[in-house]
């Protein structure tokens, strides 16, 4: 049998199609096809002790797919299927058994096609998607850093505070300027995300700000009223990071990294007369970010967003959320509540008591 870790070691180290030939006691014509199978593979050397050479081979020739009479199984169909909602190895590892009974060939066990496919996965240096499903996270958060809008009524400098959601499977991103960052506009900047976004995820993963989460804790967790409420108008969940644990939300932190250079930075030397200047200045830059290409891999954000993750989304309702504001009054003798600059009469049997009081925009 060919040696093909050989042969991938050897080419690794950028020894020539004639000195690997020699080595392993293969044609020039093998090694060259080789190393082209692998390089479009995306295999990396080291490769892990888990993969034979006959494993290699049915990578690299999935017509050669059967190793000692068992079915080696397809890696890369695998490792695109975990991409998706709810798959998980043990699901797939039950399809390949299935269709190893229909093909008549000998499947591996539960424990080796995980070993293998950890391997396999180890060899393109890839990630295992287990987390990242398209479709189920929306990151958020405040950026660190600010701008600056000049209030032209009283030439004052008014502070701009950026808002940044991004969605960890593509890294597809959203941002946008607010004059302070109190729950009614922390909302609002949810509802206008989804609307970019045009879906909505699963979940939503926010830090620990009093304008979404009351309180968390180990064994409770109280949202902000008009904070869950949206949630549930968009039937999303909101699971808040763990307190001092940036790592629950990673992709919104390294995005508020970048974003403070792409964008805030980009723009400080700029002034800006309105909110609404500001943010078509940062609606520009933004789309910028999201289409400019990956250092790593091919793509973007942007093709990311619509190759992998869009068709995974939640549809947005038929109307937008109505930001809300909750709060509680007691009903006076004259049973008149107050909400805002206006007066509202209620039932006269509520007088003396406690009630909630919900107040929207309109």
């Amino acid at each position: 049998m060919v040696n093909y870790r050989e042969i991938i070691r050897l080419k690794s180290q950028d020894y020539s199609n004639t000195r690997v030939a020699t080595s392993t006691g293969s044609s020039r014509n093998t090694v060259a096809e080789v190393w082209q199978l692998t390089q479009d593979k995306d295999l990396k050397w080291p490769i892990p002790d888990e993969l034979t050479n006959p494993d290699l081979q049915a990578i690299l020739y999935l017509d050669r797919a059967c190793t000692n009479g068992r079915k080696l199984p397809d890696f890369e169909t695998i490792h695109n299927e975990l991409a998706k909602p709810s798959v998980t190895l043990s699901l797939l590892w039950a399809e390949y058994c299935e269709q190893c009974r229909n093909e008549q060939v000998i499947p591996y066990q539960h424990s080796q096609f995980n070993d293998k496919y950890h391997a396999y996965a180890a060899s393109k240096k890839a990630t295992l998607r287990i987390k990242r499903k398209p479709g189920e996270l929306t990151e958020v958060d405040w950026a660190g850093k600010t701008l600056t809008v000049i209030d032209e009524a009283m030439g004052e400098p008014v502070t701009a505070y950026v808002f940044v959601a991004c969605l960890p499977c593509s890294l597809y991103s959203y941002a946008e300027a607010f004059p302070d960052m109190k729950s009614p506009h922390w909302i609002e900047a949810h509802v206008h995300a989804y609307r970019y976004f045009n879906g909505v995820t699963r979940i939503v993963v926010p830090d620990n700000l009093k304008t979404g989460v009351i309180k968390n804790t180990r064994t409770e967790l109280i949202l902000n009223r008009s904070y869950y409420e949206m949630a549930e108008y968009y039937g999303t969940a909101i699971i808040p990071a763990r307190p001092y644990s940036p790592k629950d939300k990673p992709n919104a932190e390294g995005t508020v990294g970048v974003i403070s250079t792409w964008i805030i930075a980009a723009l400080r030397n700029r002034q800006f007369f309105s909110f609404i200047e500001l943010n078509a200045a940062i609606q520009e830059k933004l789309t910028e970010f999201n289409k400019k290409p990956f250092q790593k891999k091919k793509g973007s954000r942007f093709s990311a967003f619509e190759e992998e993750e869009k068709s995974f989304l939640m549809p947005l309702p038929a109307a937008p959320y109505e930001t809300a504001v909750w709060s509680t009054a007691t009903i006076q003798p004259d049973y008149l509540i107050t909400a805002g600059n206006c007066k509202y009469s209620v039932p006269y049997e509520f007088i003396g008591k406690k009630v909630d009081v919900r107040v929207t925009e309109k």
